[in-house]
This record gives structure tokens, C-alpha cells and sequence, in this order.
């Protein structure tokens, strides 16, 4: 049963977010030769004023 973490910013979607967890489950599934069924995707969200990349808050970068 693989497990697929995806961590990101909290500015997607629920739209977005079911999207991406249909492809990332779909390329997973093929991948490995096992049904859809056996692949669990889970989110991690980071509020952009948690993030620092560069040296520099996320957020502050907008």
C-alpha cells in the first residue's frame, strides 16, 4: 500500500486538491501495477506565513 505525502502551501483549492489527488493516485497506481484502491494520498498544508524560503516568509513574497 504506497503512501504519496504531498506537502505544500494552504492556497489550493478543494477543487485542486481532489484533481491533484485523482493524477497522483492514478501515476502511483500504474506505477506500482496495484488498483487505485491501495494508493493513499495525504496533504500537508503550511500557512504561507510558516514557510521560509531564501531566507524569507512565504507570505512576505507577495
Amino acid at each position: 500500500m504506497p503512501v504519496v505525502r504531498i506537502s505544500g502551501n494552504d492556497e489550493i483549492s478543494k477543487k485542486e486538491k481532489s484533481e491533484m489527488v485523482k493524477e497522483v493516485t492514478k501515476t502511483v497506481s500504474k506505477a506500482y501495477k496495484l488498483p487505485e484502491q491501495a494508493i493513499t494520498v495525504i496533504i500537508d498544508e503550511c500557512a504561507s506565513e510558516n514557510v521560509g524560503v531564501g531566507g524569507k516568509l512565504l507570505c512576505d513574497n507577495k
